[in-house]
């Protein structure tokens, strides 16, 4: 039971970044973000899109992936490598830090030591930086999307009211604009 909801999940992801990255080949000044859950997957974008452009993205996304382009499950702005850049850059700054407390021989970091470690830290931090993105990448491909549909089918896709974190985002993404935002659900089903 749990196996088949993460195989869900992971498909749905796989087409909300498919649908995505058919947004992207057909309009320009736009960003998306969505989330995946067994049974479809939340979008919300910000910019001047049509509800026909969605759904006919989505239901192209869903094509092309059934004709076999399942590298569109991988999309470079999905959380998965966001949240292991930040888990890299963090751990490696840290590390940074706790080698030259090591190096002074201190129970607790002194002002002397983190002026010491910053620029082993910041080093640490870009070399973890370039390094994240194509373990973020490869962590998405094998374990949080999946680019084989199977007997997934796209039920409906309909507007909904953005929510708060939708609202969020926008405040983050355009603060003070006057940036169109729109709230989409896509339902999908097993067969």
């Amino acid at each position: 039971m749990l196996k088949e909801l993460i195989s869900r999940t992971q498909r749905n992801h796989g087409l909300e970044h498919a649908t995505i990255h058919v947004l992207s080949e057909h309009h320009k000044n736009f960003s998306a973000q969505g989330n995946s859950t067994h049974n479809g997957f939340f979008l919300n974008i910000y910019g001047d899109l049509s509800e026909e452009a969605v759904e006919q993205a989505v239901q192209e996304a869903y094509t092309r992936m059934k004709n076999g382009e399942h590298h569109l499950a991988v999309h470079p702005n999905c959380g998965t490598v966001l949240l292991t850049t930040a888990t890299m850059v963090t751990l490696a700054s840290q590390t940074a830090l706790a080698l030259e407390q090591k190096r002074q021989r201190q129970a607790t970091p002194s002002v002397v030591t983190l002026l010491a470690a910053l620029p082993s830290a910041v080093l640490a931090g870009v070399v973890a930086l370039i390094v994240a993105r194509p373990v973020g990448l490869a962590l998405q491909a094998k374990y949080t999307t999946s680019g084989d549909l199977g007997n997934l089918r796209v039920a409906r896709v309909y507007k909904m009211r953005p929510s708060p974190v939708t609202r969020l985002f926008k405040l983050l993404l355009a603060a003070g604009s006057d940036l169109k935002t729109t709230a989409y659900r896509v339902e999908t089903v097993f067969n």
